[in-house]
């Protein structure tokens, strides 16, 4: 009888070291996955920084960096538009800061204004 209850507590033991090992392997693989898509997303960064250096003017380029302080989702998206329209040579290079900000001006109009009425 204790021999039959000791291999059933060592198989309870073995299961959960399968258990065990198996979440550790699947916790490694998500962080290694983590890492190679914020390297991946780190090297696209860099990319559009290089490219806007010589896209825009340095007035240009400091517009560009306040703006990421206050939202850095916009500032990406004109940065990524700004490149795309400088691969494609359809823009003049460089953009000056009063270009840039009617860029700037030209994403606001597109958003939907929203108005409030009280009945």
């Amino acid at each position: 009888m204790a021999v039959s209850a000791d291999d059933e507590l060592a198989q309870i033991r073995e299961q959960r070291r399968a258990e065990l090992q198996q979440q550790l392997e699947q916790q490694a693989a998500a962080q290694a996955e983590a890492e190679i898509d914020a390297q991946a997303e780190m090297e696209q960064s860099q990319a559009l920084d290089a490219a806007m250096k010589t896209v825009l003017t340095p007035e240009a380029r400091s517009r560009l960096a306040s703006l990421n302080l206050v939202n850095p989702e916009i500032c990406t998206k004109v940065k990524t538009y700004l490149a795309t329209l400088s691969g494609e040579n359809k823009i003049q290079i460089p953009v000056t800061d009063d270009q840039l900000k009617q860029i700037l001006a030209g994403l606001n109009q597109q958003k939907r204004e929203t108005k409030i009425r009280r009945l």
